[in-house]
């Protein structure tokens, strides 16, 4: 079992900036995605950002060139540096872990835990 333990989430100004940390514990194997979505209210839940074990990354159009996603996998940790928030940023932020049992990721088998979300809010 792995649990997902969020912090950073809160209130700043349009054009500030946020950090997110999520620490998972609990065995997660070398094939591993580490990721963040976020819901907004009415809306779905959507992909932010994710890296790999290996540290390839992937981002939303929406975030490219103002969030940056990273990981410290002697922690088990990944983090989301966002910056140049926007008020459409508003969300309840999730961190996701998909552990592949493979060498493959997402490959069958593999396991997918959530956080708690945390609340971010952009004020105009």
């Amino acid at each position: 079992q792995v649990q997902l333990v969020e912090s950073g989430g809160g209130l700043v100004q349009d054009g500030g900036s946020l950090r997110l940390s999520c620490a998972a514990s609990g065995s997660l194997s070398s094939v591993n995605v580490m990721g963040w979505y976020r819901q907004a209210p009415g809306k779905q839940r959507e992909l932010v950002a994710s890296i790999t074990s290996g540290g390839s990354t992937n981002y939303a159009d929406s975030v490219k060139g103002r969030f940056t996603i990273s990981r410290d996998n002697a922690k088990n940790t990944v983090y989301l540096q966002m910056n140049s928030l926007k008020p459409e940023d508003t969300a309840v932020y999730y961190c996701n872990v998909n552990i592949a049992p493979g060498a493959i990721y997402y490959g069958p088998g593999s396991r997918e835990y959530w956080g708690q979300g945390t609340q971010v809010t952009v004020s105009s």
